[in-house]
């Protein structure tokens, strides 16, 4: 017979051996999901540590949601609903493969991955993709061809390779469609693609203030703010060519791409959260361009991102093409350095030195002092964009994402009636009325 002793013993052991099955299956659950063990990939549910996370952060299973990419980085965020309506990040992936380069899609045939904001609608789904799932970007939108900018089949799709694409690992895309299928599960009928260069920090637009593309991030960034501050993706036009975000047209003004924009303003509370945004932007933009002042950021080719990562392609298949991240490929350096660097690029590609920056180079050097930088770079404050609509009474206070506590607008009801209008609708109901019972 067994003595006390050894009995509690025992009782201990399996108590241990209890505890380590536990902690093995919350790891098994946390890791990848095994394809082969997939029997209905289109309505494969969430992951349970996921749909727990949900349940932490007082997210409805099938509350809205919004993608956001960041191309430099290669991050997909997918950001849901609380129950008060403001979104937080539930999920970051690291995209496996992006082609081409910083800066918007022209062109067909260009590589170039879109840069801007899209709506992503059930009819967007590809359950039948030969990338394993596919959700179509939408490129291109009604900015896009205002612009007279053109391509097909720009997705996000699993397979890990791209041409134009954001592709994933299948394991990612099988868990971003999932999230799409339950938010319009939930009533959901347009989910917003952010799709944006970098995040648009001041520290980063002041790395890439030399860029060609900068006026166009510019605009891209005015949408970024206001998402920063609301926590809720911006309603979205488009006008004069180019986007306008959460404006009120006055009752007889309509968007339309290539045309002037009407009369607008921008909601009251709204402008005064903004102001404040950008008043503590500048200061971190100032500070920002004297950091890097005489320093240019170079951006890697598609190659030298591939090289970086060269290690993961090992025993896959050859269409797995990881492309790693231009933050871990580029350098910052003197403009002497820089010319160099683009001299060796163009003596391997075997093209004339005298086409370095003409022909390669997405940089115009601008000289001036930190001072004159900023005022030659400085970004509208986007409270001013559009006279302020008259209110009464008063709204609440949140903290902004710079640390600022300012006045926003906040809804009343759940997520759960957020329905945001189709992509081709052209009379949209605003952002702040999403929630109102009219």
């Amino acid at each position: 017979m067994w003595s006390v002793s050894m009995r509690l013993k025992h009782i201990a052991f399996t108590l241990l051996v209890a505890t380590a099955l536990t902690g093995c299956n919350d790891t098994l659950d946390s890791a990848s999901v095994d394809l082969k063990s997939v029997k209905n990939k289109v309505e494969q549910p969430l992951p349970s540590s996921i749909l727990a996370e949900m349940q932490k952060k007082d997210m409805p299973r099938n509350s809205p949601i919004m993608i956001r990419i960041l191309k430099e980085e290669g991050k997909l965020e997918v950001w849901k609903a609380r129950a008060d309506n403001r979104f937080e990040v539930i999920k970051s992936y690291d995209i496996c493969a992006w082609s081409g380069k910083l800066g918007p899609k022209v062109k067909e045939g260009d590589r170039q991955a879109p840069e801007g904001f899209y709506n992503l609608t059930p009819a967007h789904l590809n359950p039948n993709s030969k990338y394993y799932l596919a959700i179509n970007t939408g490129f291109p939108n009604r900015y896009d061809a205002a612009n007279g900018r053109s391509g097909s089949n720009l997705m996000i799709h699993g397979a890990c390779s791209s041409s134009g694409c954001y592709s994933m690992t299948d394991e990612q895309v099988l868990e971003i469609y999932a999230f799409a299928r339950d938010a319009f599960k939930g009533g959901q009928t347009s989910v917003q693609l952010q799709a944006l260069p970098f995040r648009m920090t001041a520290e980063n637009m002041a790395r890439h203030r030399d860029s060609q593309n900068f006026d166009f991030w510019k605009m891209l960034k005015t949408g970024y703010d206001h998402f920063e501050v609301t926590k809720r993706p911006p309603e979205v036009n488009v006008c004069e060519k180019k986007y306008v975000f959460n404006q009120q047209a006055d009752s007889n003004g309509t968007f339309a791409p290539a045309a002037a924009c009407p009369p607008m303003s921008t909601p009251p509370a709204l402008s005064a959260a903004l102001t404040s945004y950008e008043k503590t932007y500048q200061v971190t933009y100032v500070k920002a361009l004297e950091k890097f002042d005489g320093k240019v950021w170079y951006e890697p080719t598609e190659a030298e991102r591939k090289a970086v990562v060269a290690d993961k392609r090992k025993g896959r298949d050859i269409a797995y093409a990881p492309t790693g991240t231009s933050l871990e490929a580029g350098k910052l350096l003197s403009q002497s350095e820089f010319q160099q660097m683009m001299e060796k690029r163009m003596a391997s590609q075997n093209k004339p030195a005298n086409t370095v920056l003409a022909s390669a180079s997405p940089v115009t050097f601008r000289a001036g002092s930190a001072a004159d930088r900023m005022k030659q770079d400085r970004l509208p404050a986007a409270a001013t964009a559009a006279p302020v609509a008259q209110s009464t009474g008063t709204v609440p206070t949140i903290a902004t994402a710079q640390g600022t506590t300012t006045a926003v607008p906040i809804p009343a009801q759940n997520p759960l009636a957020y329905a945001a209008p189709p992509v081709t609708e052209e009379k949209k109901k605003p952002f702040w009325k999403f929630w109102s019972q009219e």
